[in-house]
């Protein structure tokens, strides 16, 4: 069954959240990974194939297929009043608030993307099931992923090592965006991948490079679509690195972080070995060596 692009489109209606009279719906289809592991990348192929466009979409409309949980504006409309994004027990008490009002804006699928664990954070829920219609969770090795992250917070290597690693390892609130908790990877992958009660397709970001027909073609079926083969060709290729660094290069994109050169590099696998230093690699492997074994990410 084909979902029109219209249903992705997140209206702002929080002025229908009324205390006692929210009506929950369970609609919301997380898109959630670890920063830096292809979530960007998989929203902006959806955006190319739910138009079926024919040219390729501006990299910088992608954020109207899905909406960020994690918006300064959503808040402070929950709150109804300017908040301060950095005052973390605040912004968690308002987020099943912010959660209600995608909910409720009459969309039969909401797609939400999130950086978040699937866990609690000060005993609030971050992914609800009450609102939940199903999760896509992509994952990426972490020796590759650490580089990628570390370019993007303009941090070095050792320290993107050292955040990655965390138990209370987050995203920091700013201006514009909330706090995110992630934890360490390998939490942070288990509590994706864990027993839940609504669907969710896990998705290697390596598979996805290999073998991007057989992998996209996953991310339309898990939304009851059917695969059109050269509709499913045509947004793959609109959604290529090289398609997406050089809309960046053009005109920008407002997604990238301020401290971060660029958002779209290579897009490849395995630049670890030529790039991380051994004693980094070795630290990685050894906080997540089960979790990467369990995933194919180690022979060992």
């Amino acid at each position: 069954m084909y979902i029109p692009p219209s249903l992705f489109y997140v209206q702002s209606e929080f002025s229908r959240i009324t205390k006692g009279l929210c009506t929950m719906k369970k609609n919301l289809v997380w898109l959630a990974s670890y920063p830096k592991s292809g979530n960007t990348w998989t929203r902006i192929f959806l955006a190319n194939y739910l138009t079926n466009a024919k040219e390729p979409i501006s990299i910088n409309q992608a954020r109207h297929f899905g909406i960020g949980d994690n918006g300064v504006e959503m808040y402070d409309k929950v709150a109804g009043r300017k908040i301060d994004p950095r005052d973390v027990g605040l912004t968690l008490q308002l987020r099943h608030g912010v959660l209600r009002g995608i909910s409720n804006n009459n969309a039969d699928v909401n797609l939400v993307k999130t950086h978040c664990a699937a866990k609690r954070a000060q005993g609030v829920q971050l992914i609800p099931h009450e609102y939940t219609k199903s999760a896509i969770y992509i994952m990426r090795n972490p020796l590759d992923m650490v580089m990628s992250y570390a370019r993007h917070y303009a941090l070095t290597f050792e320290e993107a090592v050292d955040y990655i690693n965390h138990k209370n390892n987050s995203l920091a609130a700013d201006d514009k965006v909330v706090w995110s908790y992630l934890g360490p990877w390998s939490d942070h992958v288990a509590s994706w991948t864990s027993m839940k009660p609504y669907p969710t397709l896990v998705l290697r970001y390596e598979d996805m490079l290999e073998r991007p027909e057989e992998e996209f073609a996953k991310v339309v079926e898990h939304f009851g679509m059917t695969v059109d083969p050269e509709r499913l060709d045509r947004a793959i290729r609109f959604a290529s690195f090289k398609e997406l660094k050089s809309q960046e290069e053009k005109e920008g994109f407002v997604e990238r972080a301020q401290k971060s050169k660029s958002f779209f590099t290579k897009g490849q696998s395995g630049h670890w070995k030529d790039e991380l230093p051994p004693e980094l690699a070795d630290k990685i492997i050894k906080a997540n060596r089960q979790t990467m074994k369990r995933f194919g990410y180690l022979d060992e």
